[in-house]
């Protein structure tokens, strides 16, 4: 067996645990083994810790409490110690919150703006040093009524479920699920080789798989089976090297030790098309070939030297993508249908603009394309779905998410010529019925109830770019608002290497998305709004937190609240120790403290390479909640005119509003009426799709399970 690769691991999998995932996951807990007496606990240390979640917002069920009960004293405390660690941190209630105003908000709805300016003057000009000499008056206790989300009792069965679901999942990996991924192989070593599917249809989740099988298990054979095409070589070579599977970015490649070298020269060398997929990556080939030393292996992989040789001598040759598109600038249609049915997903995702360039051979197209919908990925054929589906649709604006930055969004306005109703249909139909084909295969899911409101959330995709968050949701999924009128926004940082200023702000625009009014470090009270002071250094870690009013916002005509979060040093949050960002909803702005666990909705941690952040936006009329999780490259202007509303915050805000994305209930409705029977009532079924069961927070189950 070859040594291990010893290469630096993932953050996040010095401190994760196997409970660490299932909480996160799943809301259950795995639990040491029972005492052999068969002597149960006292019901008091059971009562003790479920009044510690409770202040968290979580309860235990019946079947957990049980369980907690049949161990010892000691087992017992490591558990609860471990649970609230991990509850706290998902939260941010692991961190002391001190605004600047203590008393807030009501402090400073009762200080003037004369006041407020010049604190912060102050403030200012001592680079933070400077606070307001403010007492912290005793607060009323919190008088919410929140909802406990339950804890369960978890099993080593549903563990692995959870890695089952990840190295199947069909859609890309968030970096919280690589790096739970790298959790299970690192932890499980060679032992991981049962839980290993034969095959993995997502690309760039093979080369996280191959990966770390190569960094942590001795299954190199298992972990180079897995390349299908010598870009698969590459991207596990770019893995190693902790760089982007999906390719987006050049990676500085790491040594490699001979033997690894070795390895993944044997995977070339078994490859076809060896140039031509080298030559699509060529100036990534050149240099991956400076540390692979192809020439040392010469004798045993000739074909690999070669190829190496060609690219290196900037020999040309007609590759598919520059014969293909050399066809559709001459538009030469039977070139390109002839290039297009070699690759079939090539062919889906050029449909619309192929149809559009032959008006006089649209249908034919279409029935080209019904031939070869078959050996579509299940994604990929959901979003031709969808597309032509939607696709007389009147929209002022068509979106776009970069691969690999899927948080910058970008748009142009939808200028889109129309195509024949009779065509999109045809489209549609073919798409359904090679899906409604693949899914009647899949075991039968018997009675199922389908939840109208999974409408609301969005099938997974492009997570590669997901913050870790409280509970994962696809972005553009709507969330349904508490019963509450007031939203508070919080942030918490500490400094990098320097002063680190991180700005907390609330962007209020109109219905037609025209401007209304920020509040911010320059702007902390109006429309009924306040925030709780701008802090402009954090040595210790910093707070910042504001308040809107639902309904004060709707009597101003304000439709939408964007929450930001903007570094004003310019640093990077991927820079920071720590910095992370989330929202509460309180029914009385001064009951409780100004940070209480149990009112947070969401949280997310911020550790993107960019400096501007949108968590989340907010449609008041619909009291709802657009998850968005994105990022931009720097902080925008806040622009009224109609011409700059293509950049930004407005084009975010208007992408997100508007996002056209198949969502869950569509997806699950094609399962139930291909495999299954649909009932009325949730406790009729033999299983629930819905919000309450927890059915859109489960992404790796959807990727696995429903988009094979």
């Amino acid at each position: 067996m070859p040594p291990r690769l010893q290469t630096p691991t993932i953050a996040q999998l010095e401190t994760a645990s196997a409970n660490d995932i299932l909480l996160r996951r799943r809301k259950k807990v795995l639990l040491p083994a029972p005492v052999q007496s068969g002597e149960k606990l006292d019901s008091k240390y059971i009562a003790t810790v479920a009044a510690e979640l409770e202040a968290l917002g979580y309860s235990l069920s019946e079947d957990l409490a049980s369980a907690m009960s049949d161990l010892s004293l000691e087992d017992l405390v490591k558990v609860n110690s471990e649970m609230i660690s991990l509850l706290s941190s998902a939260l941010g209630a692991h961190k002391t919150y001190k605004p600047l105003y203590p008393n807030f908000p009501q402090q400073v709805v009762e200080m003037g703006r004369l006041s407020l300016y010049v604190n912060a003057i102050l403030h200012y000009l001592t680079d933070g040093k400077f606070r307001p000499l403010t007492e912290k008056k005793d607060r009323q206790k919190l008088t919410e009524k929140t909802e406990l989300k339950e804890l369960r009792l978890g099993s080593q069965t549903e563990l692995n479920s959870i890695f089952s679901a990840l190295v199947s999942a069909n859609s890309s990996l968030s970096e919280q699920d690589r790096a739970d991924l790298a959790w299970f192989i690192k932890h499980y070593g060679d032992d991981i080789l049962p839980l290993l599917p034969q095959n993995v249809q997502q690309r760039e989740n093979k080369a996280y798989i191959a990966a770390n099988l190569l960094r942590y298990t001795g299954l190199f054979e298992k972990a180079l089976g897995y390349c299908s095409s010598t870009t698969d070589v590459l991207r596990v070579s770019v893995v190693l090297s902790y760089g982007d599977a999906s390719l987006a970015e050049p990676t500085k490649f790491i040594s490699m030790p001979r033997y690894l070298r070795k390895a993944l020269l044997k995977a070339i060398e078994s490859q076809k098309d060896q140039v031509e997929d080298m030559l699509r990556w060529k100036k990534r080939w050149i240099r991956l070939g400076e540390r692979l030393h192809p020439g040392e292996f010469e004798k045993k992989f000739p074909n690999t030297a070669a190829a190496f040789k060609t690219i290196r001598n900037d020999v040309q040759a007609e590759t598919f993508n520059r014969q293909l598109e050399h066809s559709l600038e001459r538009r030469q249609t039977e070139k390109i249908l002839s290039l297009l049915k070699q690759r079939p997903g090539e062919f889906a995702r050029r449909l619309d603009h192929i149809i559009r360039i032959t008006p006089d051979k649209q249908e034919e197209i279409a029935l080209d394309f019904a031939s070869l919908a078959e050996s579509v990925s299940t994604p990929v054929l959901l979003q031709v779905l969808h597309h032509f589906k939607t696709r007389g649709e009147k929209r002022r604006m068509r979106v776009f998410f970069p691969k690999g930055q899927v948080q910058k969004a970008q748009g142009i306005l939808n200028e889109l010529p129309q195509l024949p109703a009779s065509i999109c249909s045809l489209v549609e139909s073919i798409c359904r019925k090679t899906l409604l084909e693949r899914f009647a295969k899949l075991r039968p899911l018997g009675k199922c109830y389908l939840d109208p409101y999974l409408q609301m959330y969005m099938l997974p995709s492009s997570q590669r770019s997901a913050a870790k968050t409280l509970r994962t949701i696809a972005r553009g999924s709507r969330i349904i608002l508490p019963d509450a009128d007031t939203l508070r926004f919080f942030i918490w940082w500490k400094n990098g290497n320097h002063r680190t200023d991180i700005d907390l702000s609330a962007a209020m625009f109109r219905q037609d998305f025209t401007y209304a009014d920020t509040l911010s470090y320059y702007n902390l009270k109006n429309f009924g709004g306040h925030h709780s002071g701008d802090i402009v250094d954090a040595p210790l870690g910093a707070s910042e937190f504001i308040d809107v009013s639902i309904e004060k916002l709707l009597s101003y005509k304000v439709s939408y609240v964007v929450m930001a979060v903007s570094s004003y040093t310019g640093q990077p949050y991927c820079d920071l120790p720590e910095c992370f960002a989330g929202w509460m909803a309180r029914k009385e702005a001064n009951s409780g403290e100004i940070y209480e666990p149990k009112t947070v909705q969401d949280k997310l941690d911020l550790s993107a390479n960019t400096r501007f952040a949108i968590p989340v936006v907010f449609d008041l009329k619909n009291r709802e909640a657009i998850w968005t999780d994105i990022s931009l490259t720097r902080n925008p202007y806040w622009y009224n005119n109609v011409a700059a509303n293509l950049n930004g915050i407005q084009l975010s805000l208007q992408a997100f509003v508007d996002l056209n994305k198949m969502n869950l209930f569509e997806l699950l409705k094609m399962h139930i009426e291909a495999r299954g029977e649909f009932v009325e009532l949730p406790q009729d079924a033999d299983v629930e799709f819905s919000v309450g069961a927890g059915t859109p927070f489960e992404l790796e189950r959807i990727a696995s399970e429903f988009m094979q």
